[in-house]
């Protein structure tokens, strides 16, 4: 069980979803997706609720048929196959245990609906639950496990058949804040160990940023931006994005003129000089995405006069609010110096970095 698996790609053509509200009428949960998943990737679904992200994963499942488009995994076109015959491991975000179960019969479960033979399946199920650190748990029923534990049995349970495709629906979102760390490293390890092609759905914009290859943001049924954690903290394509992944500054400008790669922009009364690729017109209205630990603070200095509107201590940074003209901005300090202690009411010069920053054009982001 622990040779990584023959892995293979997930493909979808403009898979939509459509359902009928007796109020509402016709409501579209997924929009014409394209979407290629690499053999042996684990690819994220983020988003908020009720944009569309568990959809997709059940018509990857077959537990949903889509209104338009096609599915493939590998090169099976499997748009109308059942979802008992498209070789997949499925882990729900309930656990969807069997209580009457003991561990071992959890776990073999699928193995027997397989036909299986005895002997194989003991030797498949010790080996699958010694891989997700419970071994010697077979006995015990789920009503004596903790919800990590549950959640590992839910996992071996899903890869024991040594699926094609593991589909994951918000696994980790019935544990604490600490076990959920926890749990994503052993399954960030898992996947590196197994190699299976895995499409992970979550909210949880950090936990989506510390497993994943890739991530597709998902807005309104569409796939906003797909790309590394990086690429997407660092280059958003959107405002939507830029917000939903990790936190960030939109500062509300007009551009007053664009000479030698530089782009002099109006902020609150206030001018700035910023880096560009791009050429804007005069009197252009953009925003400027910063994101909080980017921005510098000091008691004077040259850059943009600001006022000081909180200040929390959190040990290893001090996270400030501070008000430029009509915009509050978030500063995030890592390890300041002792003496550094800016309080609310105070005035003081902020600066943005001179690298890094997005500006946003009618929804579209040039750097």
């Amino acid at each position: 069980m622990a040779d990584p698996i023959h892995s293979v790609g997930i493909r979808l053509e403009r898979i939509s979803a459509t359902f009928h509200h007796r109020e509402r009428g016709d409501i579209q949960a997924v929009r014409d997706v394209d979407l290629d998943v690499k053999p042996g990737e684990l690819l994220t679904l983020l988003g908020p609720s009720g944009c569309g992200k568990t959809t997709m994963l059940r018509m990857i499942a077959g537990f949903q048929e889509p209104s338009a488009g096609r599915i493939f995994i590998g090169e099976l076109d499997v748009t109308r196959v059942p979802a008992n015959r498209r070789d997949i491991g499925f882990v729900f975000q309930s656990y969807a245990l069997f209580p009457h179960l003991t561990v071992f019969e959890n776990v073999a479960y699928g193995l027997r609906v397989r036909r299986w033979g005895e002997s194989e399946i003991g030797t498949a199920v010790e080996e699958v639950l010694t891989l997700v650190g419970l071994e010697g748990f077979g006995g015990r029923l789920p009503n004596e496990l903790s919800g990590g534990q549950q959640q590992r049995v839910a996992l071996a349970r899903a890869i024991v058949i040594r699926p094609r495709v593991l589909l994951c629906d918000e696994p980790l979102s019935n544990l604490d804040a600490k076990l959920r760390v926890e749990m994503r490293g052993e399954i960030q390890k898992l996947h590196q160990r197994l190699g299976i092609t895995t499409v992970y759905v979550t909210h949880d914009q950090e936990e989506a940023m510390a497993i994943s290859d890739r991530i597709a943001v998902i807005e309104s049924g569409s796939i906003a931006q797909l790309g590394t954690a990086e690429d997407l903290y660092r280059r958003p394509v959107s405002a939507f994005v830029a917000s939903f992944i990790g936190r960030a500054n939109l500062l509300h400008g007009v551009v007053r003129g664009t000479v030698d790669g530089r782009v002099t922009l109006e902020l609150a009364g206030q001018t700035v000089h910023l880096p560009t690729t791009v050429s804007f017109d005069d009197g252009t209205r953009v925003a400027a995405v910063v994101r909080p630990e980017a921005i510098s603070i000091e008691a004077a200095g040259h850059g943009l006069q600001a006022k000081v509107t909180g200040r929390v201590y959190l040990g290893d940074k001090v996270e400030y609010t501070v008000q430029l003209g009509e915009e509050t901005l978030e500063i995030v300090r890592f390890d300041p110096p002792v003496s550094e202690n800016y309080a609310p009411g105070q005035e003081v010069t902020i600066g943005l970095p001179s690298e890094g920053v997005q500006l946003l054009i009618d929804t579209i982001l040039h750097s």
